[in-house]
């Protein structure tokens, strides 16, 4: 190369250099400074537990693992003979393998799972990458997240039933009945009350 164009390319890095020695660094000092994530970040995959209960949120409906392009998701859900339900027994994440897509988390209709604003999980050991059930509730149990779940309202105590009047056969209420016939005896004449001329005269 021409020592002439050397120099020149040269001068032409300081000058690049010369217009960012007067603005602020960009640069993060890692390990002493890291960053913050974004909250729509594709990072680690955690698995969710219920606010008030801290059960997990996962119902084994399987769609995160149909979601998966990777099949880094493995679920094992046996159906319960009785009650016909599935039952979660074990969830796997094989971040090894992982490609941090977040159709997982766009596939799930019930919360439970989360690409987390985490990333230090780098090990030397691949095995480590392999994440089970429980390990995965540690990470995500202090995840933040919008519980869209439609939970079921409590159904409104019932009204006390009251026993109804007695009728009799015609369909009508005694106590009015005896009511009418009160006032229709009082106003019938007695025998008692007839002036003593009026049997003379018969």
């Amino acid at each position: 190369m021409n020592p002439f164009e050397s120099f020149k390319e040269l001068v032409r890095g300081l000058q690049i250099t010369s217009k960012h020695l007067g603005r602020h660094a960009i640069t993060i000092q890692y390990p002493e400074e890291k960053w913050t994530m974004p909250e729509r970040s594709r990072g680690i995959v955690v698995l969710l537990s219920d606010k008030e209960t801290g059960e997990l949120n996962c119902t084994a409906c399987l769609l995160c693992e149909k979601a998966c392009p990777t099949a880094a998701i493995r679920i094992d859900a046996p159906r319960n003979p009785e009650t016909k339900k599935r039952e979660l027994k074990q969830f796997i994440v094989n971040n090894g393998i992982c490609c941090f897509c977040g159709l997982c988390e766009e596939a799930c209709n019930f919360s439970a799972i989360k690409m987390a604003t985490m990333y230090e999980f780098s090990s030397e050991h691949k095995e480590d990458l392999v994440w089970n059930m429980k390990k995965l509730q540690e990470v995500g149990r202090d995840v933040p997240y919008v519980d869209t779940r439609k939970k079921k309202k409590a159904a409104p105590p019932k009204p006390e039933k009251t026993e109804p009047e007695k009728k009799d056969q015609s369909g009508k209420d005694k106590n009015k009945i005896s009511d009418q016939e009160g006032p229709m005896q009082s106003s019938q004449p007695n025998d008692e009350g007839k002036p003593s001329g009026e049997e003379g005269q018969s």
